[in-house]
């Protein structure tokens, strides 16, 4: 299985080091960095690395490499897997992934992948817990760690470690019973000159956030599932029964959590914005103008964030722009995206 794990920068720099079936020689990370910059961009690194003696598997988040390397076959999606909740785990209890929360907390990250793997085998990969043994990051628990001198690691196993749903916490109780769910769709299309779709993806999360007591079971069913493709759930989903029945049964963690992600491949959906391009060009050049705005659904689009991403490329060229705006604001972020916020 994993033999050692190694948080890389950019620039090689190596911050944290994690060896479970013996020690790895650091040597292993300049060959790894090498290979990195054979690439002009970093998201380009293959995700799975060959050499004679080992495997690298890597992802690449934030700016950070998190490598795992293996020295016996093994599923790389399976490693690849385990190193996203890795990088989930830690921007639950961090906030991000950057590498100053790695640096600002490596007491803690070290604790966490203490419990996460058992000799290079994943064990504990859901937040909710690893947070009953392994306390997230506060002041008050940086002082009271001080003052006691204690640990912020448990000395006794949570009771629902050892139950068949390890994901939720035993003897929660609430005065209000109530769950939310957040439904998150990012649009991936092309649309042509004449403001016409040509091609459009979907992408979607449901999130929670449980306050139930005891151990609820749920189902969520949904109006037509048989557009819904690509489907990852969270451990709590019972499988077996969406294949038979197309419907989402599961006892929630307690908490926020993500309960699935998933992929819509449609060809006829109407955005909730429309995206009308105009070139002109004139003897010094041209202009370029694009119209952007809602459609007429207010239910939908108020009190929302639309980040908008254009691939463009222009030669030999300066550009000038000038945003007009009738309401809303916008943030712009030079060669990035642009923020609208509709109100």
């Amino acid at each position: 299985m994993i033999q050692s794990m190694f948080i890389i920068t950019s620039t090689g720099e190596i911050i944290i080091e994690k060896h479970w079936r013996g020690i790895t020689n650091r040597t292993v990370c300049d060959f790894f960095v090498e290979e990195v910059n054979k690439y002009k961009l970093r998201e380009d690194v293959p995700p799975v690395i060959a050499t004679s003696k080992h495997y690298f598997i890597s992802v690449f988040r934030e700016g950070l490499f998190l490598l795992a390397v293996v020295t016996n076959e093994i599923s790389p999606l399976f490693v690849i897997e385990f190193l996203h909740r890795v990088v989930a785990v830690f921007r639950d209890y961090f906030g991000s992934f950057e590498e100053s929360a790695i640096k600002d907390n490596f007491s803690t990250v070290y604790q966490l992948l203490e419990e996460m793997l058992d000799n290079g085998y994943p064990l504990t990969t859901e937040p909710n817990a690893l947070k009953a043994m392994v306390a997230p990051p506060s002041t008050v628990n940086r002082i009271a760690a001080i003052v006691s001198g204690k640990s912020r690691v448990s000395d006794q196993l949570p009771d629902g470690a050892i139950s068949n749903i390890p994901w939720r916490k035993a003897g929660v109780k609430y005065t209000q019973n109530e769950i939310y769910f957040d439904v998150v769709e990012e649009i991936d299309a092309i649309i042509d000159s004449h403001g016409q779709m040509l091609s459009c993806e979907v992408n979607g999360t449901i999130n929670g956030h449980s306050r139930l007591s005891g151990v609820p079971d749920l189902t969520m069913v949904f109006v037509d599932p048989s557009v819904i493709d690509d489907c990852s759930f969270h451990p709590c989903v019972r499988y077996a029964r969406y294949e038979r029945e197309r419907v989402i049964s599961f006892v929630p963690p307690d908490g926020h959590f993500e309960l699935m992600q998933y992929r819509v491949q449609v060809n006829q959906v109407v955005p909730p914005i429309f995206c009308q391009p105009s070139i002109k060009y004139t003897d010094k050049g041209g202009t370029l103008e694009i119209a952007l705005g809602a459609r007429n659904m207010p239910t939908l689009v108020n009190n929302t964030k639309k980040p908008i991403q254009s691939s463009t490329r222009v030669w030999m060229c300066s550009i000038w722009a000038n945003y007009i705006y009738i309401y809303g604001e916008y943030v712009m972020y030079f060669e990035k995206y642009e923020i609208w916020m509709c109100s």
